[in-house]
């Protein structure tokens, strides 16, 4: 469990933060985050949240954050598979998302660096964020924490009939996978 300061965004704001490991009772909040992000358009090319089966199965069982603040989440963060092959064992895919109330106040960027931190720990070497290049708030975050732009992947998806770019970024750990 990892204890950070909060901002002070705004007076409600409550001063400490807590960062601790994700469980299935935190799936009820965790999936209304996700809804909320999926709700702008921006933050991904799905359209409904999963059960939390099917979300279990689709990420590692091993570094999933929720970002606490009292009783409430109010962000979360996980790592996905890249591909099922050995050779990219050390390679995992980012989600990181933030409740609309708390975009803008710093939650984003301790969630990041808590995830970084704990992909180390369990031996991952690469981390990779495609995001859409109009949720600038993301980039920064991602920018700030290390990550550098491999590339624009052009028309990589349709949503909503439309065909949707994404920057492909990613950050190299520095401590694992150097040899």
């Amino acid at each position: 469990m990892v204890q950070l300061d909060g901002g002070t965004r705004a007076a409600n704001m409550m001063t400490e933060l807590e960062i601790r490991t994700m469980g299935a009772a935190d799936w009820d909040q965790v999936r209304a985050i996700y809804l909320e992000g999926i709700a702008t358009g921006h933050a991904t090319f799905e359209t409904g949240a999963p059960s939390f089966e099917e979300w279990d199965k689709a990420h590692l069982s091993f570094t999933r954050l929720v970002a606490q603040q009292g009783d409430a989440t109010v962000g979360w963060a996980a790592l996905s598979p890249v591909s099922q092959r050995c050779v990219y064992g050390g390679v995992a895919e980012v989600s990181v998302y933030v409740s609309i109330s708390n975009r803008g106040s710093g939650v984003g960027r301790k969630l990041l660096d808590a995830l970084i931190s704990e992909s180390e720990r369990n031996r991952i070497w690469t981390l990779q964020a495609g995001i859409f290049p109009e949720n600038v708030g993301s980039l920064v975050v991602h920018r700030a924490c290390g990550f550098r732009e491999v590339g624009r992947r052009e028309r990589i998806g349709k949503m909503n009939g439309e065909w949707r770019d994404t920057i492909l970024l990613e950050r190299r750990s520095t401590i694992v996978g150097i040899d």
